[in-house]
């Protein structure tokens, strides 16, 4: 981490605080410098035993990260936990940003409290025939998980129920707010469905409305399922022009159940606030795989909360729970009837996908991945066992176009061929490039460039020049809340024959429908036939093209492995040096913080 990658509001921070200080040390200058730094890297703050080994702490001379931490504490700039100080030093050497610092801790109290919490008496026996309409026998000496799940969702006021593609989030979710309505009786029971980003909220209304329809339970407790889903920001209240939101600890959300789906999306500032916006009896539940990628903005909050890489059981309590209503076996932990780990009843994990069948190359491939297995995962793909995942080589930048032609040509002809904005969007969702980096010569911005040459040697766009061309597909990159357009959300720029065939912007509508936007009143946007990995969760496409880089990058990760071959449902083709990808998928995410140590201990 040389000084030079310091930028400039790293820069600027670092003498604000020296400034303060009334000093210019340079011990103090650098540790607020990489603090600022971590913070925009994702991190929630900067643990000082790392930044030790960092080049700028090294031409410092800084070799103990005990010796720093006191030399650091000299300065009325930096605090101890619960000083107002704008940095806050703790017992294990993490700097942080006070108000970073003001998230995480909030953020732990309100969930171990939430985690611990009982609600009122339930009607067990209206539980437990619920709980056998909704969700089907299970062989003898079989754990259910959907089942542990919803039991887990009833019976407390906090529960994180993940799992990965196609493991039944959504619709363990839904008969979770049906067994919700039931216990309500009658009485009024106010529930919101969020989701962190436009498009994610978008596929949860989906998928609520697909389930709905097909639900065992009567038709009243039926038409008080939601449908409306929103995104977080506006579930809040946000202010434009502020970071605020207009439901806080003060004005708390009029809601008994929030749910919110692609939950490892999430970054800390907004995880926090939300959780300070319930009201005291309100639940919160949290849906998400906690193996994808974390929140491009500080935090691997979902991660931390559900304790990524542990294995838990649950407390006598919740297994005898089990036992009666649905008689699942459950392995107990003696220590987790302590309050300080009732998390442990907080938190399910669904195990059996319903996606990938047993000879599913993606499926395996993904258990291999999420494992850190990476000789394994080349050699299941240099076996050839499987039809639906493939590897090749990484192809030099200069002849990337030609090498990938046929496969873009056999992947968005389809689309280019349809027949009307419907079948475009239909048939352009069924395969995707997928890229680690956005800049380079195997990023998105190279990649999408490559794309258009290619469809126009083979006759299939004409872009002549234009900013905009029949059969553009574009992605919104910044919300406009007048349009109902958000970021992540893919349009595709066609003839309209409702207006004599000039070129409109098609986007879906929240009720499955298609509507029309003149491409000048688009928000910032970018083409999207190739897009970066972040970008892609919350989407599902029958097929993936995932191109990596010809040499190593930080963003390269198991999680970002793992989220971009499971996008697909259908086939997965790689590219990507063996090296490479076996070094990606040995390496995990960190962002540091001390959230997963404060819940769990």
């Amino acid at each position: 981490m040389p000084v030079d990658s310091l930028n400039d509001i790293d820069r600027h921070f670092a003498a604000f605080i020296c400034r303060l200080a009334g000093t210019d040390d340079r011990r103090l200058w650098l540790a607020a410098a990489l603090v600022s730094q971590a913070v925009g890297s994702g991190h929630v703050c900067l643990d000082l035993g790392s930044a030790m080994a960092s080049e700028p702490a090294t031409e410092e001379g800084i070799g103990d990260p005990a010796a720093w931490g006191k030399q650091l504490r000299c300065w009325p700039v930096i605090g101890h936990p619960g000083d107002f100080t704008p940095l806050v030093l703790d017992r294990a050497n993490r700097l942080y940003l006070h108000r970073y610092w003001r998230y995480e801790q909030q953020l732990a109290a309100a969930l171990i409290r939430r985690g611990a919490e009982v609600p009122a008496a339930i009607d067990e026996a209206l539980l437990k025939d619920g709980v056998r309409r909704l969700f089907p026998a299970q062989a003898c000496g079989v754990t259910d998980w959907q089942r542990i799940a919803a039991l887990a969702a009833v019976s407390r006021r906090f529960c994180v129920i993940s799992g990965g593609p196609g493991t039944g989030k959504t619709s363990t979710v839904v008969k979770v707010l049906v067994l919700l309505l039931e216990q309500a009786a009658g009485e009024k029971c106010r529930i919101a469905l969020a989701a962190p980003t436009g498009k994610a909220a978008a596929r949860l209304k989906e998928s609520i409305l697909g389930a709905r329809g097909s639900i065992d339970c009567s038709d009243a407790v039926r038409e008080l399922l939601p449908t409306d889903v929103s995104t977080l920001h506006r579930l809040l209240g946000f202010v434009r022009g502020s970071s605020c939101f207009r439901h806080n600890r003060e004005n708390p959300l009029p809601f008994d159940v929030i749910v919110v789906d692609e939950a490892s999306m999430v970054s800390l500032p907004l995880m926090a606030k939300l959780v300070d916006a319930l009201a005291d009896n309100a639940r919160l539940i949290l849906l998400g795989d906690r193996d994808q990628l974390a929140s491009v903005e500080a935090g691997a909050v979902l991660g931390d909360i559900s304790n990524t890489g542990a294995v838990h059981g649950f407390s006598r309590t919740f297994c005898d729970l089990a036992g009666r209503i649905s008689g699942d076996p459950l392995a107990a932990e003696p220590y987790a009837e302590e309050a300080s780990h009732r998390l442990h009843d907080a938190i399910v994990v669904l195990r059996k996908s319903y996606r990938f069948a047993a000879d599913s190359g993606i499926g395996a491939l993904g258990n291999l991945v999420n494992e850190g297995n990476g000789a394994a995962a080349v050699a299941l793909l240099r076996g050839k066992t499987f039809t639906d995942i493939a590897l090749n080589g990484c192809p030099p930048a200069e002849r990337l176009g030609e090498t990938l032609a046929k496969s873009i040509c056999a992947g968005y002809g389809p689309y280019l061929k349809g027949n009307g904005a419907g079948e475009a969007h239909e048939r352009f969702g069924r395969f995707r490039i997928l890229c680690a980096l956005r800049q380079g010569p195997y990023g998105t911005e190279t990649v999408n460039r490559l794309v258009e040459a290619a469809l126009v040697r083979e006759g299939l766009i004409n872009p002549q020049g234009h900013r905009w061309y029949a059969g553009q597909p574009v992605m919104v990159t910044r919300n406009d809340y007048a349009l109902q357009l958000f970021n992540g959300d893919i349009g595709i720029i066609l003839p309209d024959p409702a207006v004599d065939n000039e070129l409109r912007a098609f986007f879906p509508a929240a009720d499955g429908a298609l509507r029309s936007i003149l491409p000048l009143r688009l928000p910032e946007h970018e083409t999207a036939y190739a897009m970066t990995v972040h970008k892609s969760q919350g989407s599902e496409f029958d097929r993936v093209l995932l191109l990596l880089p010809d040499r190593q990058s930080d963003v390269l990760t198991r999680e970002l492995i793992y989220t971009a071959i499971t996008r697909a449902k259908t086939g997965v083709d790689l590219w990507a040096p063996d090296d490479l990808l076996m070094w990606a998928i040995e390496r995990r995410i960190e962002r540091k913080s001390g959230l997963r140590e404060t819940l769990w201990g």
